[in-house]
């Protein structure tokens, strides 16, 4: 019995010493909030029709956008910006070359009026890059308002930059610990190129994601990963600065969002909500713990391929699946000539289907 209880307090005393490492170790300053419900979505397959390109062109191509000239753009992990062309409809291998190397990693992107990329770059900043190649920093990190994560970026036509900062507290080889914090740091903010002006236009978002604008630059959503929701700014008429839930409850974490420019916001969900995460909702301590550990044990993986299509009244328009693990971990879709075009952070490739017939 003596041996017994010397064995159960050394297990205590190396459980307690292990728990005050971790704790001392977290970063986390975690709060106690509550999940957000989960509308249910029928499973389907009708992401299992597209076709794969670009394969082993490099790692984790998160946005695919097309340019002025034709052309089509990706970014990937090593920091490479890549663009290649199309033979009949499909992008044609002997074309692709390389734009250019942020020496970042460029996640969303888009065009600007004058033909200038507009990059997201997590590790780098805002960044205008010209037709030339030339970078341009356009915001850095080093600046008054605690830029740390740059993640998603969409440009109005009067020349405005909207982008967001995921969070002030961490960034792109840590963001889990965000997740896990809750602690909604994050911020949807403008930029003026002509002015230079720098604005905090919404805060308090936990996780911000994905940017889009609306019909006639009216409004602006952005995606709130960690709340499985899209805000939306008000920009224009009656409702001007007011801020409301264009969607929310969804069933995953969504990425980027983008509008085709007529009636329908594409919408990338990478992963289904965390069910540990959500179980620990209301326990900080437990949470602070886990922060101990290193990030990349935190990360869940995903087989799963998930968009949706949204109206511009945020109802549900068309919903897509596959559970093969063809293509999965999908961060973005955008819509050109009737076809749909797919990034991932985890795929060596870039996926395009047409676009499905309305539900």
């Amino acid at each position: 019995m003596g041996y017994f209880l010397r064995v159960c307090a050394i297990a205590v005393l190396v459980l307690f010493i292990g728990g005050l490492a971790l704790f001392a170790r977290s970063p986390l300053e975690p709060v106690a909030f509550t999940p957000p419900a989960s509308a249910a979505f029928a499973e389907n397959n009708r992401l299992s029709t597209l076709k794969t390109y670009l394969h082993d062109v490099g790692v984790g191509p998160e946005d695919v956008v097309k340019g002025p000239n034709g052309l089509f753009y990706t970014a990937y992990m090593d920091g490479r910006i890549v663009c290649f062309g199309l033979r009949d409809g499909e992008p044609d291998p002997s074309t692709i070359r390389e734009f250019v190397n942020t020496g970042g990693r460029p996640l969303g992107m888009q065009f600007d009026g004058a033909g200038n990329l507009i990059v997201a770059d997590a590790f780098k900043g805002l960044l205008s890059v010209a037709a030339s190649g030339e970078i341009s920093v356009l915001v850095h990190y080093d600046n008054e308002l605690n830029l740390r994560f740059i993640d998603d970026v969409d440009v109005a036509e009067d020349g405005t930059i909207w982008f967001s900062d995921v969070s002030t507290r961490f960034g792109l080889h840590d963001y889990i610990y965000d997740l896990l914090e809750a602690s909604a740091t994050g911020r949807l903010l403008s930029y003026s190129p002509a002015s230079g002006e720098l604005k905090v236009r919404a805060s308090g978002l936990y996780f911000a994601n994905g940017v889009s604008l609306g019909p006639d630059d009216s409004w602006v959503l952005v995606n709130e990963t960690g709340a499985s929701r899209v805000t939306r700014l008000w920009l224009k008429g009656p409702k001007a600065g007011v801020q409301d839930v264009f969607i929310d409850n969804l069933p995953g974490m969504p990425d980027n969002i983008s509008f085709n420019g007529s009636d329908t916001f594409w919408l990338a969900i990478p992963a289904l909500r965390s069910k540990e995460i959500d179980l620990l909702a209301p326990y900080p301590l437990i949470r602070k713990l886990l922060g101990g550990l290193p990030a990349n044990m935190l990360v869940p993986s995903s087989d799963l391929g998930f968009a949706l299509g949204l109206s511009l009244d945020g109802a549900v328009k068309f919903n897509l699946q596959s559970h093969d693990g063809r293509y999965h971990t999908v961060t973005s879709v955008n819509e050109y000539d009737g076809q749909l075009w797919l990034g991932s952070l985890a795929m060596p490739s870039i996926a395009v289907l047409p676009v499905p017939q309305a539900e």
